[in-house]
């Protein structure tokens, strides 16, 4: 296997681009090779197969997303109320957002995992390590509400995400006088958050 650390980084953001625009299918690493615009070739000296690289783009793709550490700094500042929950979550959002297609390829990767046993199991554990670790900062810090309530953000958060970024039209008006996403943020915010 090559080692060049930089190529390899560039072969997995080309693996996302190539993931989050054609999905599963388009995945080749001649496609990759393209998208890098490298040698044909080149993705088969960095990756054992094509799983391989998918497992390498799950630890970038959370590399990307992830909060900035500055801003999740600054936002620890605050008192810890819901008020704070909703700015976590308005983050959350505009990473979502602002890396579109990382996030749109970590929905292919889940679509990707329901046919490839060895893959659900690697995707499994990473996207439950997430959740796990979002209990357990939401405890830490304090925040209102325990388990169950960062298990209801991440599912009603996720669900807004995956409309907002793939069919934005469906949540328009549809809570007339809510902003999509943000006034639908605030929203799932004061329901699933309790007040104290």
């Amino acid at each position: 296997m090559a080692s060049n650390p930089e190529r390899r980084a560039a072969l997995v953001d080309a693996g996302v681009e190539v993931l989050a625009r054609e999905g599963a299918r388009g995945l080749t690493f001649r496609a990759v090779d393209s998208e890098a615009g490298v040698p044909v070739g080149t993705a088969s000296n960095y990756f054992t197969g094509r799983d391989d690289l998918l497992r390498q783009m799950d630890v970038r793709l959370h590399e990307r997303l992830a909060p900035d550490p500055d801003q999740l700094a600054r936002l620890m500042t605050r008192p810890k109320d819901r008020a704070l929950v909703t700015a976590f979550m308005h983050d959350l959002m505009t990473r979502a957002t602002r890396d579109r297609t990382g996030y749109l390829a970590l929905l292919e990767m889940r679509l990707e995992a329901t046919r490839r046993p060895e893959l659900r199991a690697s995707y499994t554990k990473s996207v439950r390590a997430d959740l796990e670790y979002g209990m357990d900062f939401h405890r830490d810090a304090g925040l209102p509400g325990g388990d169950e309530t960062v298990t209801v953000l991440y599912l009603a958060m996720l669900g807004l995400i995956l409309e907002h970024l793939t069919l934005p039209g469906v949540l328009e008006d549809v809570i007339p006088g809510l902003s999509v996403p943000e006034g639908l943020v605030e929203q799932i915010v004061r329901t699933v958050v309790p007040e104290g």
